[in-house]
């Protein structure tokens, strides 16, 4: 193995911390060539110290020789008073920088002053303790990566799941779980792996060990999508249970529900099942860099976990591949009956038989309830109401 280097930097967002005074820290993710993933905290006077240095090793490409020889991106300069709406809205000046990083010619994206600089620190390892009077506020960058300092609504505050049975990592980018630990979530990937914080620790954990804690059901999966979104396989996989399916590299399917958990509901003509979300990519996207971002294996089923133990006397809500198949096939026989036959697709008898013919059925009227009376009105309405009637007689 080669000397280590960084792969990609993302923003996730930044806190508000407020010991031993208020200041502002920014939260990036560093993966590395290892596929190890480490989130660690920098203030922006740390990040201009940085920069400076930076130019300093590489005066040519900084442009102090030649400006028109610049390569190294611009930061600007820290201001006297960093408020909260300056700290939003540098988040888009930083996502460009840490890109334009990346993309910089080896000896600099690869030098040891950068890679120094990213990585954990012992203080990156330190969560608030419970004696903290004010704890720190997240603030996560907008999922479609743009900010805006007039979007600020306040500090995010990260849901709060349970784990339902015991979990033993199998990287050091992962986080071990005990039966009834309580964890934040920071994000919600879509490959069914969530990356979690717990007292002194942190790291990837499955979403299948974690139930919300007010309810067995996750509030924000999606409804099916019947209609269906192409994807295409990146990786194979074969089904370890009945309601899941096998599928080589390079097969185009269907996704009709995107479940948080990482396993989506697939259609392949008119079979469904599950299957890993993390070894499936949009249609028409480039799957050789698809492929590169699978670190780990697909998550582990809910449903394969032993000594769960939950909370709720209700299980989850989940839909059987039965009623998937049912739905699928009746949507699909609505759309074929909806679309008007086309000069190279003429109807054939059969279908035309099969049809019912279309009665036109009177529209209901709807009822119109008798008007109350007036005493019965006045006993039924406010005190406020009451009083504004009196005054008028």
């Amino acid at each position: 193995m080669g000397d280590p280097f960084i792969r990609h930097i993302a923003l996730l967002g930044f806190e508000k911390r407020f010991v031993p005074s208020q200041h502002y820290v920014y939260m990036f993710l560093v993966k590395w060539q290892d596929l190890s993933e480490k989130v660690v905290y920098r203030r922006f006077t740390e990040i201009y110290e940085f920069h400076k240095i930076l130019k300093e090793m590489f005066p040519i490409e900084a442009g102090d020789i030649t400006p028109e020889n610049r390569i190294i991106p611009h930061l600007p300069a820290p201001r006297w008073f960093d408020g909260q709406r300056v700290a939003e809205s540098r988040q888009g000046t930083l996502t460009e920088y840490c890109n334009s990083l990346m993309n910089l010619p080896v000896k600099i994206s690869r030098c040891p002053h950068l890679l120094n600089f990213f990585k954990v620190r012992p203080d990156d390892l330190k969560l608030p303790t419970d004696s903290q009077v004010k704890k720190p506020e997240t603030y996560l960058m907008p999922r479609d990566g743009k900010s805006n300092a007039a979007d600020i609504t306040g500090p995010i505050i990260l849901q709060t799941y349970r784990a339902i049975a015991d979990y033993e990592k199998s990287s050091g980018s992962e986080m071990a779980l005990a039966t009834g630990d309580v964890v934040d979530v920071v994000e919600k990937s879509q490959s069914g792996w969530w990356f979690c914080q717990m007292k002194t620790k942190r790291g990837w954990v499955p979403a299948s060990y974690l139930e919300p804690l007010d309810s067995p059901d996750e509030a924000e999966d999606p409804e099916p999508n019947y209609a269906g979104e192409p994807y295409v396989t990146i990786k194979a996989y074969t089904a370890l249970l009945e309601d899941e399916m096998s599928l080589e590299q390079g097969e185009t399917i269907e996704v009709i529900h995107k479940l948080l958990d990482g396993w989506w509901v697939i259609r392949k003509e008119d079979v469904t099942g599950y299957f890993p979300s993390m070894y499936l990519q949009q249609a028409g996207q480039d799957t050789d860099q698809a492929q590169s971002r699978i670190k780990r294996g697909a998550p582990p089923r809910r449903s394969s976990i032993r000594n769960a133990h939950s909370i709720h006397q209700q299980s989850r809500k989940r839909l059987s591949q039965d009623t998937y198949r049912r739905n699928s096939v009746r949507f699909l026989q609505q759309g074929r009956r909806r679309a008007p036959p086309g000069p190279q697709s003429p109807r054939s008898p059969l279908t035309e038989e099969e049809e019912p013919p279309k009665t036109e059925r009177p529209k209901p009227q709807p009822a119109v309830p008798p008007r109350p009376s007036a005493d019965l009105i006045l006993h039924r309405c406010s005190e406020s109401t009451k009083r504004k009637l009196a005054s008028s007689v």
